[in-house]
């Protein structure tokens, strides 16, 4: 059976991830922080962890979690998205601190801790990131801190990729989506967000590893 980690599941994006990944008959484990979130996983017919993708100590655990579980796909959805200010505006310190917390550091942790558990199968690891992480595609300074978190996870992700031969590190954009995060204007569902990016996923390589992909099929420029 073909198996997947989906980090940062509990609602959007995430938990669409799970409920296709379910359809196409894969062992899901899906990571939540509230027990509502993780219930309604389990449920769902998902292995639900407790996880906090802020705290190192609870990243740390999700190996033995697992049990000694070999996986064939991660994708790292979790995410935040604390201020809207662009450039006119000084970041203000706890957004920053949490934006980076949430979208980087806790992505950079998780590779050394969930690399090795895909290797065995040459493995997928699959970075949620965002347009706004494109410094080629900017057109604004409009939520610059989240601009900046997900071009640092770009970069973080692409230079990893050299330590890891053996599998393949993405990051892909995802759209802009109707989600909590993405707003109800948004012009992409969250169902076709996640469908197209598992099907750019089930053609990816280990020669398309370190590169910026999207939900559409077209790659990303840096």
């Amino acid at each position: 059976m073909t198996t997947a980690l989906i980090i940062g599941a509990s609602r959007g994006i995430g938990r669409e991830f799970v409920r296709q990944l379910l359809a196409n008959k894969y062992k899901v484990f899906a990571t939540a922080r509230d027990d509502e979130s993780l219930a309604r996983l389990q449920s769902e017919g998902a292995q639900a962890i407790r996880t906090d993708v802020t705290v190192p100590e609870s990243l740390a655990e999700l190996p033995w979690r697992l049990d000694g579980e070999q996986l064939d796909l991660v994708v790292y959805v979790a995410g935040v998205f604390e201020s809207f200010d662009g450039a006119t505006e000084p970041p203000a310190l706890t957004a920053f601190d949490a934006t980076m917390h949430a979208n980087v550091l806790g992505a950079m942790q998780s590779i050394p801790l969930l690399a090795p558990l895909l290797t065995p199968s040459n493995g997928r690891f699959v970075f949620i990131t965002s347009g706004m992480g494109s410094i080629a595609e900017a057109e604004s300074s409009m939520g610059w801190i989240y601009r900046a978190s997900k071009a640092a996870l770009n970069m973080a992700v692409h230079s990893a990729s050299h330590d890891y031969p053996n599998i393949a590190l993405i990051t892909m954009n995802p759209g802009w989506v109707q989600t909590d995060m993405g707003g109800s204007g948004a012009p992409t569902s969250v169902t076709e967000s996640v469908a197209g990016m598992l099907s750019v996923i089930g053609k990816l390589g280990l020669s398309d590893s370190g590169s910026f992909q999207s939900y559409d099929g077209r790659k990303m420029a840096w």
